[in-house]
């Protein structure tokens, strides 16, 4: 296999993230794939999230999953069937009544193209496009106020599903990863960070959230499937916790410019880590 930096300048047609997402990793995908080694196996992400690190690197085989089971569901639905999708999307009018009408729809009462549908809708059109989702599971960011919100960029959409053709998508704990990936293969993991503060704190999207239980857990499938040959690359916060975690490990520092902070003076560059072995 081609070098991952080199193979993401090749591509003369490159799928980009179909959502918004949180922590996206488009801006420092060059960092990352500095950390990805020349050749592997199969290629597993367990937290895909927005997709970036994927969609910029595209590798033969790959299996994505996400506890998240709407967001899951929006992936298979653009590898399944597109054009249901963006049919549906062409019907949603954007308007802040409109916005707060598809919101409390229940998407389990909603087919499948049509509860991945309301998922595209409410992240292109909701306040920085920000999947949040309360205790109940429910999505509640607010109507976000954009001039003009591109819903439904139908050429980004069927570049996404050429992508997603052969590639196994799933619902499931991060933490099962260990029963699929085997000697030589490659990991990246992108779980929601440890707070660098309280107003940046963000790990709402599950109703389960995300604390320092799951990253401790976490860690230790990081060093089991390293033990195994496995390669592994974690993205992070720049904490002291998280540094404690994975001592031992090749760590690697990244600024980035978040804007999850709800004050936009807040907002700018921060340092991030890479862990990889």
């Amino acid at each position: 296999m081609a070098s991952a930096a080199l193979k993401l300048h090749e591509q003369k047609i490159q799928a980009k993230p179909f959502l918004k997402w949180a922590g996206g990793k488009g801006a420092i995908l060059e960092s990352i794939f500095d950390c990805f080694p020349q050749r592997f196996k199969g290629y597993h992400e367990p937290f895909v999230g927005g997709g970036a690190v994927f969609f910029g690197l595209q590798p033969k085989k790959a299996v994505l999953s996400d506890i998240n089971a709407e967001l899951i569901n929006v992936y298979k639905t653009i590898r399944d069937d597109v054009d249901g999708l963006i049919r549906q999307l062409r019907r949603y009018k954007i308007s802040e009544d409109d916005f707060y009408k598809v919101r409390a729809r229940d998407p389990k009462r909603l087919s499948v193209v049509g509860s991945a549908a309301r998922t595209v809708y409410l992240n292109r059109t909701c306040f920085n496009g920000l999947y949040r989702v309360n205790k109940k599971g429910k999505f509640n960011a607010p109507y976000g106020r954009y001039a003009n919100p591109k819903v439904c960029n139908e050429e980004n959409l069927r570049a996404c599903s050429a992508a997603l053709q052969d590639v196994e998508i799933l619902h499931q704990n991060a933490l099962e990863v260990t029963q699929r990936v085997s000697k030589g293969d490659l990991v990246y993991f992108d779980p929601p960070y440890d707070p660098i503060s309280s107003t940046a704190s963000f790990t709402s999207y599950t109703a389960q959230g995300f604390g320092r239980a799951e990253q401790e857990a976490l860690a230790e499938v990081f060093a089991t499937l390293a033990r195994k040959k496995v390669h592994v690359v974690l993205s992070n916060s720049n904490t002291p916790f998280i540094r404690k975690l994975y001592k031992g490990f090749k760590i690697k520092e990244v600024f980035v410019r978040r804007a999850i902070n709800s004050r936009a003076d807040r907002r700018g560059p921060v340092s991030e880590v890479l862990v990889y072995a």
